[in-house]
C-alpha cells in the first residue's frame, strides 16, 4: 500500500493524498479503465483464477504509463453469478499482485453477485486507474522527427487481446489446453494464460535515464495496425522491420493452426511486443539498456519516417 492512501479497504470509498505532488508545475491526473475480455474463458476451463487479476491491471496501467503517467492507485469490479469466497480470493491476490508490479495501491472494488445474469461459475473482471504526470511529461507524439528509433519491448505472450480468435482455432476443451507443445516448452493453456506484462517500471527506468520518451504506443487489441498510428502526429510514419526480434513461438502456433494470414495477426495481436516506444537515435541504446536494467527484454524494430500517418511492417 502507498503511504498516500488515507483509508482502509471496505469503506465506501477509497481516499488518497496529493500532498507529495504538489511540487509538480501543473499536476495532471491520467486515467484508465479495462477488463480481461474472452481470456476469461481459459481461467474458468483451467479453473485457474490468479493470474486474470494481473491482466487487468496490466491493460489499465500500461495505458497510464503509456502517457508518460505514474500508476496511483486502482479498484476493481467482479460480477459472478455465485460467490465462491476461494475463488474471488484468487482472483483479488492476482489484482494485489498487478498493484505491486506497476507500484499501484488498491484502494477498493466492488464484488457484485449476480444469480440468473451470470452463470454460477463464470464472472467478469474489469478495474480502473488512476496515475499522475506533470503536463509538461506528458508523452503526446508532438516531438517525434524523421529518424527516431522504434524499441519494441518484449511481451509475455497473447496477454489480454484476440483470445475470441482463440477459442476459434483451439478447441477449449481440458484435454486440448493440457496438451503439451515442444516449441511452446509447456501446455497450450499454461501459454495461453500467462498474464499481461507491466510495463511500468522498465517505462520508468528509461525516463530514470535520462532519455526522453517521445511517442509510446500499448499493442493491445488491433496489434500493431491500429495502435502504432495512435502515437503519431501527423506527417510520420512508422516503419518496423518484422525480423528485427523473435516472435515467439504461440503466435506461430496459432497462426499454423488456425490458417491465419499474416496481416491479420499483426491486426490483432501483440506479436510479442508488448510495447513501443520511440526515442531520438542517439539515446536508443540508453534506453534499451534501461529496460533491460528493469528486467524486461528490448529490441531496435524501427524508425519514424516522414509520409502519411500510419504504419509499414516490411
Amino acid at each position: 500500500m502507498r503511504p498516500e492512501v488515507l483509508t482502509n479497504l471496505g469503506g465506501f470509498s477509497g481516499a488518497f493524498s496529493m500532498e507529495k505532488f504538489k511540487k509538480m508545475e501543473k499536476p495532471t491526473l491520467v486515467s484508465g479503465t479495462d477488463g480481461v475480455g474472452t481470456k476469461l474463458k481459459l481461467a474458468f476451463l483451467l479453473d485457474r483464477h490468479n493470474t486474470v487479476g494481473i491482466d487487468c491491471v496490466a491493460m489499465c496501467v500500461n495505458d497510464i504509463a503509456c502517457a508518460g503517467g505514474e500508476p496511483l492507485f486502482f479498484l476493481d469490479y467482479i460480477a459472478c453469478g455465485k460467490n465462491y469466497p476461494e475463488k474471488i480470493a484468487e482472483i483479488v491476490s492476482g489484482v494485489a499482485e498487478g498493484c505491486i508490479q506497476s507500484d499501484a495501491a488498491l484502494i477498493g472494488g466492488e464484488t457484485a453477485e449476480m444469480p440468473g445474469f451470470y452463470p454460477e461459475d463464470e464472472y467478469d473482471l474489469a478495474g480502473f486507474a488512476v496515475g499522475i504526470v506533470d503536463e509538461k511529461d506528458i508523452i503526446s507524439g508532438k516531438d517525434l522527427s524523421e529518424g527516431d528509433a522504434l524499441i519494441g519491448i518484449a511481451s509475455s505472450g497473447v496477454h489480454s487481446n484476440g483470445f475470441s480468435l482463440v477459442r476459434k482455432v483451439f478447441p477449449m476443451t481440458r484435454e486440448a489446453l493440457d496438451t503439451y507443445y515442444d516449441e511452446l516448452g509447456k501446455t497450450l493453456g499454461e501459454a495461453l494464460i500467462a498474464p499481461t506484462k507491466i510495463y511500468v517500471r522498465a517505462l520508468r527506468s528509461v525516463k530514470e535515464a535520462g532519455v526522453v520518451i517521445k511517442a509510446c504506443s500499448h499493442i493491445t487489441g488491433g496489434g500493431f495496425y491500429e495502435n502504432v498510428p495512435r502515437m503519431l502526429k501527423e506527417g510520420t510514419r512508422a516503419v518496423i522491420k518484422k525480423e528485427s526480434y523473435e516472435i515467439p513461438a504461440i503466435f506461430e502456433l496459432l497462426q499454423k493452426t488456425g490458417n491465419i494470414e499474416e496481416h491479420m495477426m499483426y491486426n490483432t495481436y501483440n506479436m510479442g511486443i508488448g510495447m513501443v516506444l520511440a526515442v531520438d537515435p542517439a539515446d536508443k541504446a540508453k534506453a534499451i539498456a534501461a529496460i533491460e536494467a528493469a528486467g524486461e527484454k528490448a529490441y531496435e524494430i524501427g524508425s519514424i519516417t516522414a509520409g502519411e500517418k500510419g504504419v509499414d511492417l516490411i
